[in-house]
C-alpha cells in the first residue's frame, strides 16, 4: 500500500459576517480596489465578490439604502480661449446602474471618465 505526504498547511478559514463586512468596507477607501484589499487580507478577489453576493442575499449588504455622494472633480483646466467654446449649455443625463444606484452627469462628460466613474460606483 502506498503512503502519501500532505505538503503545506490547510488554508480553509471561516469568516463571520461582521468580519466580511469589515473587509468589504475597505474597498474604495483611499482609492483601494478589490485587488488591493484582497492582497492585504490574503484573499482572492473572488472571495470579495462572492461575499458581496452572499451578504446581499442575506439582506446585510449594502448596509443602508441611503444615497452616498462621493466628491469627484472631472473638469479639465482649460485655456481661456477654449473655455468659451466649451461652456455651451449641456443637458443632464441620469444613469441607473445594475445595483440600483443612480448617476447624474452632464451630457458632455468624456467616455473614458464616464466608464471609470461607473466602475467606481458599481464597486463601491
Amino acid at each position: 500500500m502506498r503512503q502519501g505526504k500532505v505538503l503545506g498547511v490547510e488554508r480553509r478559514r471561516r469568516w463571520s459576517d461582521e468580519k466580511k463586512l469589515a473587509i468589504l468596507g475597505k474597498v474604495g477607501l483611499s482609492g483601494r480596489t478589490v485587488a488591493d484589499v484582497a492582497r492585504e487580507e490574503d484573499l482572492t478577489r473572488q472571495h470579495i465578490y462572492q461575499w458581496r453576493q452572499e451578504l446581499r442575499r442575506k439582506g446585510i449588504w449594502p448596509r443602508s439604502e441611503e444615497t452616498v455622494f462621493l466628491p469627484v472633480d472631472l473638469s479639465p483646466v482649460l485655456e481661456p480661449e477654449l473655455r468659451s467654446a466649451v461652456e455651451a449649455p449641456e443637458s443632464a443625463v441620469e444613469i441607473v446602474l445594475r445595483n440600483g444606484r443612480r448617476l447624474l452627469c452632464s451630457g458632455g462628460i468624456e467616455d473614458h471618465y464616464l466608464a471609470r466613474l461607473i466602475r467606481l460606483v458599481e464597486t463601491a
